[in-house]
């Protein structure tokens, strides 16, 4: 009898150490429920769970019609039956390759820039930091986003290959992903609020086991975005913005529901197309533009020019405008990186706090008299 029962409980002991931990764990999804720990993205969803993490990526590219769903588990984590269909990664990840200029920030932020091993096209490159270790030789050219060399790829073997798709199609990810890498699509691009595009450090911070360093990050750049909007929360003197420039036979300005746009709207500026529906670049007419904006106070944005003379040899007709008669003129594309890189692309959509800041300087520059802009500055 007491052998029946030591018996009984070996095997009791047993369930509970091999057996049971399957359905624990899929019992864990049912009883916890857990809310998305993001606030403002509308790409991804993060759900937490003892020794593991559901990460959704909803919106990986623009009408996207699939989402993408990893698993991000800590070591000896099981996690249930139902979950393993889909891309489990260990985490945290030691050595990550990702493909946007925008990723870069989100890794200094949390302190694990050396753990980059690859990147395409790494001229575009402009923060110091990340440049050091390029120069070093600690990161691997990959290639160019639309054309990833799974060659060297495979040869460097990351734990992440942090990508972005355009569309469905994606070839370069989907070769690397059946040799057995771990490809995760990132969305950040997609998100129009701007603290939606922030919020996407926490992407980042999962991969790391960092979620409590990104999240006190992001609600510090939170904090920050809105000081900077209860600062002209009483302002009544709108003055009148316009943007965008000619790319060949049209002016593309922002569209009404653009991140561009949306800054402009919390800076309470009068952007003369806050109206239009749409998140992208309106085309219009030359004539059309200098109709409605001739007399606009400031012309916010013109480009990737860095001067009024380069301004005025890509078109003469820009002279007509009254922002560039009264040096009314700013641009993000003067401050660059050492390879030419412009640090707005890189760091803007990570510090939209920076952004709201520059243009408040530039609109209402009696409400920050101390403050140095990041991006933008006048053109001269």
């Amino acid at each position: 009898m007491k052998w029946n029962t030591s018996l009984l409980s070996l095997l009791l002991m047993l369930c509970m150490v091999f057996g049971c931990k399957n359905q624990d764990a899929s019992e864990q999804l049912k009883n916890n429920a857990v809310k998305n720990q993001i606030q403002y993205a509308k790409g991804f969803e993060i759900y937490k769970y003892d020794g593991f993490s559901i990460v959704k990526v909803t919106q990986p590219w623009p009408s996207a019609t699939k989402a993408f769903t990893y698993i991000l588990k800590e070591k000896n984590t099981i996690v249930p039956d139902s979950l393993k269909q889909y891309t489990a990664v260990n985490i945290p990840i030691k050595s990550i390759v990702v493909t946007s200029t925008t990723h870069i920030p989100s890794l200094e932020i949390l302190g694990v820039e050396n753990s980059l091993i690859g990147f395409p096209n790494t001229d575009y490159i402009s923060s110091e930091k990340t440049r050091k270790n390029i120069d070093a030789g600690k990161v691997r050219e990959v290639g160019k986003n639309e054309n990833l060399n799974t060659e060297v790829l495979i040869d460097i073997a990351p734990d992440v290959i942090v990508g972005f798709g355009l569309n469905n199609s994606n070839p370069s990810l989907d070769i690397l992903q059946k040799s057995g890498l771990k490809v995760l699509f990132n969305g950040d691009w997609t998100e129009q609020s701007p603290l939606g595009k922030a919020e996407w450090i926490k992407f980042f911070g999962a991969l790391y086991g960092l979620d409590d360093k990104a999240n006190s990050s992001f609600k510090e750049i939170e904090k920050e975005y809105k000081q900077a909007i209860s600062l002209v929360e009483k302002v009544t003197n709108k003055p009148t913005v316009m943007s965008g420039a000619m790319y060949q036979d049209q002016w593309y300005v922002p569209q009404g529901e653009s991140w561009a746009s949306l800054f402009l709207k919390d800076a309470k500026a009068n952007y003369l197309w806050s109206d239009t529906k749409g998140t992208g670049g309106l085309p219009l007419p030359f004539e059309v533009v200098l109709e409605k904006a001739q007399k606009a106070t400031y012309w916010i944005a013109p480009g990737d020019f860095s001067s009024m003379k380069q301004l005025a040899d890509s078109n003469p007709h820009y002279k007509e405008f009254d922002a560039f008669k009264n040096k009314k003129v700013y641009s993000y594309a003067i401050n660059k990186g050492a390879k030419g890189g412009i640090v707005f692309f890189e760091w803007s959509p990570t510090r939209p706090d920076w952004v709201l800041k520059d243009l408040i300087k530039i609109i209402h520059p009696e409400l920050l008299p101390d403050y140095t802009t990041h991006f933008y500055q006048q053109l001269h």
